[in-house]
Formats: structure tokens, sequence, C-alpha cells
């Protein structure tokens, strides 16, 4: 059987990334902390903790860590409606709920569905950034809860909700398009401009130049793994980038900014997968995400 008790400790050591803080945390001291740890790891015959600054779970520690988040979620989420589990104490702190989100919908629409979610519930979040095409990797190996993806099909043992198109415009200042592509965009023309690059999972630029021109055209790449840095990137003329139109719309209307090809824009259907064991006690979160897609996303 898992000794629940002494996994609350684990849990606190990873979250806070320091024995000393979980002990803090738990109101005990270091040593009863470490020792609790170490007999969980001698019981088990693994190493569950990195001790460093900050600690870290190993693989076997995260998988114990993730399935404590999941049991209590589901507890809290039950003594919502049997008080006496808890002792009726309804001020017990919530649970960190991990999930997985990609950069682009956490800086243009997701923190808003976490607004409206905290007014409504005492756990917290804990958020994971990856491309939208991997935040679902993040379900499959049971790290996270709840994931924004791109994923076209539900991941095992998730449900599956539609939120709508995250739409993004190929932008770049007037300054930009005027020195290094005075006669108009064109496949020619494109391969000098310098593109801004995510990551190497980025595969936005390739799939707005192949619905486009038909192919992908090599450039010269600037790569900046931040939301903010590529709207602020086009802005200062360094390249041109695949920005959010929920975050672009200001400086094209202002023309800051000008499309590369008017009216070309690449919509990304996502969706929001949430695992079946946690689905009840994620309600609150799953209304608040739908709730905001709708009023933010293109609807197909």
């Amino acid at each position: 059987m898992i000794d629940y008790a002494a996994l609350r400790v684990l849990a606190a050591v990873i979250e806070t990334g320091s024995f000393e803080r979980a002990a803090a945390r738990l109101h005990v001291t270091p040593s009863a902390v470490s020792q609790r740890v170490r007999q969980m790891e001698e019981r088990l015959g693994v190493v569950l903790v990195v001790r460093g600054t900050p600690s870290v779970a190993t693989e076997a520690g995260d998988r114990l860590c993730r399935h404590f988040e999941t049991v209590s979620l589901l507890e809290q989420a039950l003594s919502g409606s049997l008080p006496a589990l808890s002792g009726g104490d309804r001020g017990q702190a919530g649970v960190t709920i991990p999930l997985a989100v990609n950069a682009d919908s956490l800086d243009s629409w997701f923190v808003e569905a976490l607004a409206r979610f905290s007014r409504v519930s005492r756990h917290q979040v804990r958020i994971s950034v990856d491309d939208q095409d991997h935040t679902a990797e993040w379900l499959e190996r049971g790290r996270v809860l709840a994931a924004v993806s791109s994923l076209e099909t539900t991941v095992p043992g998730c449900k599956r909700h539609a939120l709508g198109a995250l739409r993004y415009r190929a932008t770049a200042s007037p300054e930009l398009l005027t020195r290094l592509a005075p006669e108009g965009v064109t496949a020619e023309s494109l391969s000098r401009l310098p593109v801004l690059v995510f990551d190497r999972k980025d595969g936005l630029q390739a799939a707005w130049m192949r619905q486009v021109f038909g192919t992908v055209i090599q450039a010269p790449a600037y790569w900046l793994p931040s939301t903010r840095s590529f709207i602020e990137a086009s802005l200062a003329g360094i390249g041109w980038g695949m920005n959010p139109e929920l975050l672009a719309m200001e400086h094209l209307a202002t023309g800051r900014l000008v499309e590369l090809i008017p009216n070309t824009p690449l919509d990304i259907p996502l969706s929001w997968q949430t695992t079946q064991l946690a689905t009840e006690p994620l309600k609150a979160l799953t209304k608040a995400v739908m709730a905001v897609a709708g009023e933010r996303l293109v609807r197909g």
C-alpha cells in the first residue's frame, strides 16, 4: 500500500524544490522531511529525489507526485459532497493542478481563464509550457491532468473538448518590408526576410509558407523562445513572425505591423483535454477555459 503521509512530504519537496521549504510548509523539521523521504526510497528501492538546488524528482518520484496530485484532487472533490471526510474543514488549502499549455495561448487568452477559475476555486495551478503539437505528450506520460493541445484526436484515457482556433497573422514592420522586400512579398523576396522562430518544435512559419506558397522557403532565422518577444522583435524590424491575432491586432490597426500578404491568416484548432480520472474535479476549470475560448478563439 502507498504511504500517503510520506507521499505528501515527497510532493512538498518536489513542489518547493527544497527540503527546508517543504519542512516549513509542513510545520516539521528539515531532518524529519529528509528521513521520511529516505525511508520511502528504501522501502521502494529507488531514488525519488535528486538532492540539489533545487531538489528535483527522478522519473519514479515524478510519477508518485502526479499520482498524489490526482488522488488529492479527487479527495477534495469528494469532500465537497461529504464534508465529514475532511472533518468539515472548508478552509483547507486547494490542490495544485498540473497543466500543459502552449506559450501563445498562455500569453493571449489562457490567463483570463485562470483568473475566472481562481474566483471560484481554492485550487492553484502549475503550468508547463510546450508547443501546442506536443502538450498532449505531457498528458500521455501522466505528467499533467489537463492540456491545451492541437491534437485532433483524443488522448487515451482523456476527455476532449474542441475550443476553436487560435488565429495567427504573418506580420512584420513596414520598415522591414520596405528595406528588404520593396517589390512586395514573393517567394524570392521572402528568402531575404529574416524569420522569427520560437524553438525547434515551432512549425507555424513553415505551415503558413506551405499554405500561401506551396513550399517552405529557407531564410535567415532569429530564435526567440517568447511570445511577447515575437511581437517586440516584429515591431523592431528584426524579422517577421507568426503572431497571434489577439496580440497583434492593435499593432495592425495602427500600422506598426502589417501582414506580409494581406488576408492570409493561419488558424490552428485547439482542444482542451483532461484525464478522465479528474474530469469531475476539473469541471470548474474546464468551464472557465471553455468560456474564454468561446470569446477569444475563432470558431470554424
